[in-house]
């Protein structure tokens, strides 16, 4: 078959600028060929090589005495004590779900899955961030079913329980849906698989299902703006199988298990390309393969083709040549394709051979290692204008709260994750819908908490603040259980790096992350970054979501009560009432003004610590965020099916969504011993009202929960059922 000539326009739609063509030039003295130019836009596209953010993400603090492995390979992992590790990262699959939502979310959900299995961990949990345009939008409605069915569809075939996430709505991203998965696994410490390759001459094995033309160039559309164009990039989108995955992780575990391994990759974002490619560059190694070896599910499959598809369930590894007969029997018992398509070789050299023609010979560090890197411009996002509190008239403190659950901001999920298998495995402590997840650690005391924040009208407002507070919020929600949090991964969506005002929100969002990490000892062990989320020029919200776990050695030292007729209502942390960017006035008001709330990363460490040493006098503890006090109030009081009295009715101090507070519920004597204690340790802490009865009185306006009740569980299906 005859290759297409390389032309401006074709290195235009492989999304390579004129300058980075020059320097494939200049790299490797000649005009590429159709396969070297589709491998270099691989793995020079934003996706792949990072090349407008890199800069930045080096900023960010990555180690700590607990972190085994940081950024840089297919996940983190994290010591959790006892020769154990929790191996965990957190990626973005929005071009591809929003093109086709169910196969979308579904191979986002399969590629993180690979990413922790690829590691030597079995996978224990998941969760997802879901962020999707106004409920009303004509696609908005078709995207939530197609990304929530194909989340569960995938997740719930393949057997992990669902621990948590988020869903928001917001007109910014009407044209571009946002769908973040994460997963997270155990593995014994010292048995974690890396992708470096090693070794002259050792095999490249591709293992898995076979390769098909879906998916070919789906990181160069994931690395490119939308417009008019869109529905001709469909056929990018990868197919999932999860029962193939199922079967692929069982048998990369047990090929793991006989010692076959010297390195090993998954086939991701570039397919082949990418997955080669790295472990080359890693080892400091070439790799030669030889195409015609390569299963094909497709007939007549060109070098390009198999090179670029990104058709899921698929690894790369590098084998230990006399285990070779033991490794096929494992994939041939699991019914699966094991294939040597290549070797490892001294050279700096990429050498791509199909049916004995030379389709790529390019040095293979240039791919990676030197792909390009920018130094973008950025302009610091102005400061926002501060709310004038007296802008904001005074709302009947029931009527805002309505407005809040009626809202699918706001409104229970249960619609969502009722459709996600959540106690698979059968070690769920804690089910979606009460803030943070809890996962037991199979055959030991020890819980993991799993958490997934991010606020984004804060980050617009305000990228520093918004985001510290995204992480900050992540520590509280782990604090509230008693978890010791460990550490985070980073999911950075954001719109078009090469518009200066884009690039300062990311470079914002960095520093403020990169403080909080820094200050409440949760490194950032792995990420992702999404850029280009744009449709006819127009961003997402600024959206750099943090997914933190968190360890509970001890199950004594779980908060994981509910409050009861009786308990006082205590708030930790001061409350100044800040209605800047806040759910009440975006709900209420329809408006968004005013700057973040501030984030005292001091103060959320003394209280998150104030919370853990303090667990046994507290009965149920929730963190305040959107919504405030009110919210949270009528949150707690919900799940537990007790109303709630609020002594104070002022609109600022019910709804201002001040940072660093909790709400706790607990007996009498317990709440005067709390505050002796909050006296001792120099923090705030007040009574704001008790659980009683079955009605929701906000000083003297009140509701029954029942009917408060079936206003937040209903809305959520009103809107999408």
């Amino acid at each position: 078959m005859q290759e297409p000539a390389v032309t401006p326009e074709l290195i235009e739609a492989h999304g390579l600028k004129p300058d980075e063509y020059q320097l494939i030039l200049e790299i490797i003295g000649r005009e590429p060929t159709f396969t070297e130019l589709g491998i270099f836009s691989a793995m020079w596209n934003e996706h792949c090589s990072y090349k407008s953010s890199k800069k930045w993400l080096r900023t960010l603090p990555t180690t700590g005495p607990q972190v085994i492995c940081g950024p840089g390979e297919n996940a983190g992992v994290v010591d959790i004590g006892d020769g154990q590790a929790v191996i965990f990262k957190m990626e973005s699959h929005n071009h591809p779900s929003y093109i086709e939502p169910y196969q979308g979310a579904a191979t986002g959900v399969g590629g993180i899955l690979r990413d922790v299995f690829t590691m030597g961990a079995r996978p224990i949990a998941s969760m997802n961030s879901l962020s999707f345009g106004e409920p009303d939008h004509p696609k908005t409605r078709q995207l939530v079913h197609g990304v929530v069915e194909g989340i569960g569809g995938y997740g719930n075939c393949f057997g992990v329980p669902c621990a948590g996430g988020e869903v928001r709505f917001d007109p910014a991203y009407n044209g571009n849906c946002l769908v973040n998965a994460f997963a997270a696994g155990l593995a014994d410490a010292d048995k974690i698989f890396y992708s470096a390759a090693s070794g002259v001459g050792m095999p490249v094995v591709y293992l898995g299902a076979k390769t098909g033309r879906d998916g070919v160039g789906g990181a160069t559309m994931a690395s490119a703006e939308f417009d008019d164009t869109i529905e001709e990039k469909r056929p990018t989108v990868q197919v999932g199988d999860p029962f193939t995955e199922k079967r692929l992780m069982e048998a990369t575990l047990e090929l793991m298990a006989t010692g076959a391994v010297i390195s090993i990759q998954d086939m991701g974002a570039a397919g082949l390309t990418c997955s080669a490619v790295e472990m080359g560059d890693k080892g400091n190694l070439g790799v030669r393969l030889n195409l015609e070896d390569v299963p094909c599910r497709e007939e007549a499959m060109t070098a390009y083709e198999m090179m670029l598809s990104e058709s899921q369930e698929r690894m790369l590894m590098v084998l230990r040549p006399e285990k070779e007969a033991e490794a096929k029997a494992v994939f041939d018992k699991w019914d699966l394709d094991f294939a040597i398509v290549g070797e490892t070789i001294p050279e700096d050299r990429f050498l791509i051979m199909h049916n004995n023609v030379v389709k790529a010979d390019l040095p293979l560090k240039a791919l990676s290692g030197n792909a390009p890197e920018y130094d973008r411009p950025w302009v610091e996002t102005a400061p926002a204008e501060p709310l004038d509190p007296a802008s904001v008239p005074g709302v009947d403190p029931i009527d805002g709260l309505r407005a809040l659950l009626a809202s699918p901001n706001y409104c229970s999920r249960q619609w969502v994750y009722e459709q996600y298998d959540t106690m698979v495995m059968a070690d769920t402590a804690r089910t979606p819908g009460q803030g943070a997840g809890l996962i037991r650690v199979h055959g030991t005391e020890k819980l993991l908490a799993f958490t997934s924040d991010v606020t984004p009208r804060y980050v617009k407002a305000n990228p520093v603040e918004g985001g510290k507070q995204a992480v900050a919020e992540a520590y509280r929600n782990l604090s509230a259980l008693g978890a010791v949090p460990l550490a985070t991964t980073d999911n950075m969506n954001f719109g078009n790096p090469e518009k200066p005002e884009i690039m300062g929100q990311f470079v914002g969002a960095i520093k403020g992350i990169a403080a909080a990490v820094s200050a409440l000892d949760m490194p950032i062990v792995s990420g992702n970054v999404s850029l280009y989320n744009e449709t006819d020029s127009q961003a997402i919200l600024p959206t750099p979501t943090i997914g933190a776990v968190g360890l509970i050695r001890d199950p004594e030292t779980a908060i994981i009560g509910d409050a009861r007729d009786g308990h006082v209502a205590l708030v930790l942390g001061e409350t100044t009432g800040h209605l800047g960017q806040s759910a009440l006035l975006a709900e209420v008001y329809n408006r968004v003004e005013g700057d973040a709330p501030p984030v005292d990363l001091d103060a959320e460490k003394r209280h998150g610590d104030f919370i853990r040493a303090n667990h046994a006098l507290i009965k149920a503890c929730t963190d305040l965020s959107d919504g405030g006090l009110a919210l949270a109030a009528f949150e707690m009081a919900e799940a537990a099916g007790v109303g709630v009295h609020l002594d104070d009715a002022d609109t600022a101090a019910l709804f201002g969504e001040d940072q660093g507070r909790y709400l706790i519920a607990c007996n009498f004597d317990q709440a005067e011993a709390l505050m002796i204690e909050a006296g001792r340790a120099g923090v705030s802490i007040q009574s704001v009202g008790r659980f009683t009865g079955d009605s929701v009185r906000i000083g003297s306006a009140e509701a029954p929960l029942a009917e408060l009740s079936q206003i937040f569980r209903d809305s959520f299906a009103a809107h999408f059922a």
